[in-house]
């Protein structure tokens, strides 16, 4: 006969043996209470975290998107203030309207802007302000006459190209047309100086009415990304 205090031991246990027989009958061997092996458990929380991922990228995606179209909004802001602001300076040059809106010379960090001929403005090419050009404000120095004859836009095009030529193959022409101007720049050469330093020989063309004119300029690759005329 079994006592009392050995029988209020045993029956948890025995409880606890027949919950685990019955469990086993109906689950079968090496898969959890829940139906998952343990393989198919790590297979979720690998889907989880590529879910978890896929998240992340497509966020950041729309995040870069969003800036993309808001710098392309300020950019035609920009140009739309720039091409067309009442009450702009100007000056007439060969019955020509040129817009003056900064000095024909002056200075941004360590580069002299000079445009003696043309339209004046911050900026350079498709660039709008000179914190954003100033790596190519010193091409500038290589002017032509005849862009007292074009437009702003085609003069902008114009600069952009030069801009497009220090990374192009030498001797491939950046071509540029707006139907009432058209041009091209070009690397000519390409060579290192004295110091080292990367240096290019470029040729700008512009005609307009009929009429070219092309000048030529050697500038050089300076260690802050900028771009140096060359005496």
């Amino acid at each position: 006969m079994i006592s009392q205090p050995f029988k209020t031991l045993i029956s948890p246990w025995l409880k606890s043996v027949a919950l685990a027989v019955i469990v086993s009958f109906f689950i079968p061997v090496g898969q959890s209470p829940l139906g998952l092996s343990p393989l198919s458990l790590a297979e979720a929380a690998g889907k989880d975290d590529r879910k978890k991922g896929g998240k992340k990228d497509k966020k950041a995606h729309k995040k870069a998107e969003k800036a993309h179209k808001k710098a392309q909004k300020a950019d035609k802001k920009a140009q739309k203030n720039l091409m067309g602001k009442p009450g702009r300076q100007f000056e007439y040059r060969n019955g020509h309207k040129l817009f003056i809106v900064a000095p024909r010379r002056r200075h941004f960090k360590h580069i002299v802007v000079a445009r003696p001929h043309g339209h004046v403005y911050w900026g350079y090419g498709h660039h709008y302000s000179d914190n954003d050009a100033w790596k190519w404000l010193a091409f500038t120095a290589i002017t032509l006459t005849i862009l007292d004859n074009i437009n702003e836009q085609a003069q902008r095009e114009h600069e952009a190209a030069q801009v497009r030529a220090t990374e192009a193959r030498v001797g491939e022409r950046i071509v540029w047309n707006t139907g009432e101007a058209e041009g091209y720049v070009v690397t000519t050469r390409e060579g290192r100086n004295a110091e080292g330093k990367t240096c290019r020989e470029f040729q700008q063309s512009v005609t307009i009415s009929g009429k070219t004119e092309q000048a030529y300029g050697t500038a050089c690759l300076q260690p802050d990304g900028a771009w140096k005329i060359s005496p």
